[in-house]
This record gives structure tokens, C-alpha cells and sequence, in this order.
């Protein structure tokens, strides 16, 4: 049976499926460090305005689970963190984490004082980039830990004393340093999540170039009411209400140039942006560019119910080009439909690529050699014995999904330990 078993489990990702194989884990009665990268819980879900399958927003799921982390002791959470290295074996893994300073401390009581005292700004990581953040900040609206986080721009500036004098509570620490945690667990969760596809590099459609190109993590930031323009659906260009939208799907997705796979959920995904639209410009024109529409089981019937919008226009083509219009401030997207053959010039005031999703392995493998994908997914539950994946670093799929996932995960780490 080998030597002596440790009883903690490592969670690596502290998004739905990392969150809730934490949860389960600890209150099946075992010891859980949670590690993530970003100075928040909930991953890319808290960045969502509605998810399916009941189209809520990401904010009562994601405050239950910061309760139950909250309120059990078993759980010890990493955020701003990092795992560097991985050596052992099921049952005794030793695990190097580093841990970047946040400058703030848990005295931190969200007053803001930090934040009013500088005048550097950033852009916000957590809108994309979509609009500017001081330096001193708080994540989000419900970010866990609730706590302000300094920007090394700000703390490396002249304005760092003085931010540091504006907080009443001494929570400011400007001399904090990186730090290295080891850990001994006996089973570890890799649930890492995925990154959108970086749409930089679909050159013929103009991202970058033209801010009425976005990309439907984009779209899903300023559709929510703490996004950037407070949930008005706007032109980036000017401003303005935009009365005809494309949304292109298999933006970089179904290309052996870039992504090779269907991601499973942009179609669906596009076509509940398309209803944030209706719901607020009624009057809007709406393509919806496709090669084939993906919506399994139960989601049939939220397609059949889309479709019969009649300000929705389901396009069969790929889009080949888009254009600044030379008469207007329109795009122009030319596309063949591949029903009829003809090729079209269609003039929009919006765009929105539907990039696919790569898993965070593509770019961050695991410190330890594994076995990946010919797209760098971890191909399954059973990485190795004792580490286990979660969620869409194991293939895209949708939040209902990786939340299963998490807890089965749980139970395989569990198990891994009990059998020792």
C-alpha cells in the first residue's frame, strides 16, 4: 500500500468546477486547499450576466458557494495564487504554490479610501479591458474574498505612501512579497477552466482594428449591469444604440488554422445574447451566422423558441471578411450563403465573434508530465492516479455541467485517499 497517506486534498482552480469539488470534498469530512490564480473566487462564471439552463445571473449560485466555503474551516483558500511544481505520487504528493502579494491585508474592510487616494488607472481585467479601474481595487461587485487589491503599477509609484496613509484600518502592506507554500495531500483536482479563443488572430475580421468587433465574453460584460456601460448594449465606437447586430459563430472554432472542435456551447450562447438585445433595442435586426447550430437535449426548444423571432435572421455561411463600410461607419461582413451560393455584402452596427474555448492547459500545462489531447484537454476524469480533472479543462461544456463534473471529481479524490 506504500507509505503513509495524507489526508488533504489539492483543488487547483476556484471556478464552478473547482469551487464545488472543494465544497464536497470538505464537508465529506477532508482537509482542502483551493488554489487560484486570480484575486477572486468563481472564475469565468462571475464574469457571465445570465447562464443556463435557468438564464439567472451568475451571483445566487456563486453566493451560495462563497457562503459554504465561508463558513467551513476545512476549506483554506489560495487566491493570487499559483502551483509551480509537483512531485510524488497518489497518497503523498509534495506541492510548491506561490502566492503573488495582493499589498492588502484582511483588515481590509472595503471602505474605498485606497482607491479615492490615486489617481493611476488600469485597464479592468475583469470586463476584458473594456473599460479602466483604479489601481486600487476591488475585483468585482461580490468578489470573495472581499477584499481591495493594488496594482504593482500603484505600488511602484509615488502615489504608493500616500494610498497607504488613506486607509483607516492599516490593511495596506506595500513591502509584501511573494510567498511559497508547500503542501502534502495525498489527491489533487485540476480544474483550471479554459481561456476565450484569442480572436487577435482571426485576421480577417478586424479585432483590434475595429472596436465594433467584440467577442461574446465581451458581449456578455456589457450586457450585465456591473459591466462597463451598466448593461446598455452599446457601440464601443461611439456610444450609440446599435440597430443591426452579426453574430458570427465558429469564430476561430471548426478551423484546423485555430480551434479544430465545436466548442458546444457559442451557438446557445449567441442565441441568449441575441434575446439581451431584443430585450433592450426591440426594434433590432439580428444575423446569426452559422455553419451548423449546436443545441443538444433539452436546449432544442430555447433554439425552436429564438428562431421564431422574426428579428432574428439565421444565416447559413460562413463569414469570409469584414470591412470598415467606405460610405458609412457600418461594417461590412461578405459572406456566401451556402444554401443559395450568393454572396452577400451585409452593413451592421455590431459585431460579436463567437470564439470558442481553449483549455487553460493549452497555454498553462501541469507542472508534472501528463497525458493531454490532440487539443490539449486533459482526455478525462483520470489524469493520473491521484490527480483528477474538472470541468472544461477536460472538454467545453456549459456551467450545469462542470458543477457535476466538480462534485465527481471529489468523489474520484476521495476515493483515491480512502483506498490508500
Amino acid at each position: 500500500m506504500g507509505g503513509p497517506t495524507s489526508q488533504s486534498i489539492l483543488v487547483v482552480g476556484g471556478g464552478m468546477s473547482g469551487m464545488t469539488a472543494a465544497i464536497e470534498a470538505a464537508e465529506a469530512g477532508y482537509e482542502v486547499y483551493l488554489v487560484e490564480r486570480n484575486p477572486y473566487l468563481g472564475g469565468r462564471v462571475a464574469q457571465l450576466n445570465q447562464y443556463f439552463p435557468k438564464l439567472c445571473p451568475p451571483y445566487c449560485g456563486l453566493e451560495i458557494n462563497f457562503r459554504r466555503i465561508k463558513q467551513n474551516p476545512k476549506i483554506k483558500v489560495l487566491t493570487l495564487a499559483e502551483v509551480e511544481s509537483i512531485t510524488g505520487q497518489e497518497g503523498d504528493f509534495d506541492v510548491s504554490v506561490v502566492v503573488t502579494p495582493r499589498y492588502v491585508n484582511e483588515k481590509c474592510t472595503c471602505c474605498g479610501k485606497c482607491a479615492e487616494a490615486t489617481t493611476i488607472e488600469i485597464d479592468n481585467p475583469f470586463n476584458y479591458g473594456m473599460d479602466k479601474i483604479k489601481a486600487a481595487y476591488l475585483p468585482h461587485d461580490m468578489a470573495y474574498p472581499m477584499r481591495y487589491v493594488l496594482d504593482p503599477a500603484l505600488v511602484q509609484s509615488p502615489e504608493a505612501q500616500k494610498v497607504k496613509e488613506a486607509c483607516p484600518y492599516d490593511a495596506i502592506e506595500l513591502d509584501m512579497q511573494p510567498q511559497k507554500v508547500e503542501l502534502k495531500v495525498g489527491a489533487i483536482v485540476w480544474a483550471t477552466g479554459w481561456n476565450p479563443y484569442d480572436a487577435s488572430k482571426l485576421d480577417t475580421y478586424g479585432f483590434g482594428t475595429y472596436p465594433d468587433v467584440i467577442t461574446n465574453v465581451m458581449m456578455e460584460r456589457m450586457a450585465a449591469w456591473n459591466g462597463p456601460t451598466q448593461g446598455k448594449i452599446v457601440r464601443p465606437s461611439n456610444g450609440e444604440i446599435p440597430k443591426t447586430i452579426a453574430f458570427i459563430q465558429c469564430a476561430g472554432s471548426r478551423d484546423e488554422n485555430h480551434l479544430p472542435y465545436c466548442s458546444g456551447i457559442c451557438c446557445l450562447a449567441s442565441m441568449k445574447q441575441a434575446t439581451y438585445v431584443l430585450e433592450q433595442i426591440p426594434d433590432a435586426k439580428i444575423y446569426i451566422f452559422f455553419i451548423d447550430i449546436r443545441a443538444k437535449d433539452r436546449y432544442e426548444d430555447f433554439y425552436n423558441k429564438v428562431k421564431e423571432n422574426e428579428n432574428i435572421i439565421f444565416y447559413k455561411g460562413k463569414v469570409a471578411k469584414i470591412e470598415k463600410a467606405d460610405d458609412s461607419d457600418k461594417l461590412v461582413l461578405r459572406v456566401e450563403n451556402t444554401m443559395t451560393e450568393e454572396l452577400n455584402e451585409i452593413p451592421v452596427d455590431l459585431v460579436v465573434l463567437a470564439t470558442g474555448m481553449e483549455p487553460s492547459t493549452a497555454s498553462q500545462p501541469l507542472p508534472i508530465p501528463v497525458a493531454y489531447d490532440d487539443y490539449q484537454f486533459l482526455p478525462g476524469i483520470d489524469v493520473q492516479p491521484g490527480i483528477y480533472a474538472a470541468g472544461c479543462v477536460r472538454m467545453p461544456t456549459n456551467v450545469a455541467e462542470v458543477v457535476q463534473d466538480g462534485t465527481a471529481a471529489a468523489i474520484k479524490a476521495i476515493q483515491s485517499i480512502v483506498r490508500r
